[in-house]
């Protein structure tokens, strides 16, 4: 499920697709709706920074992800 619309609630568990890429406050997702998300995670992305992947996770404000988890997208 790619969750970039705006009908999905605070603390929900869900999806979420676009590029990842590191900044000088940590990482962020580029999302393929346009929306661009802060990311609180455990651990550090390496091998899938300035990649297409799937954040698992749910929203903490309008532009922030707590992420559970980071993989990379199938291309198809």
């Amino acid at each position: 499920m790619d969750s970039d619309s705006m009908d999905i609630g605070f603390g929900e568990s869900n999806e979420y697709t676009g590029l990842l890429v590191r900044d000088a406050g940590g990482f962020m997702l580029k999302a393929d709706g346009g929306i661009c998300y802060r990311l609180t995670m455990l651990r550090t992305p390496i091998d899938e920074v300035e990649k297409r992947v799937i954040v698992t996770g749910h929203l903490t404000g309008d532009d922030h992800i707590e992420a559970d988890g980071v993989r990379l997208c199938k291309e198809t």
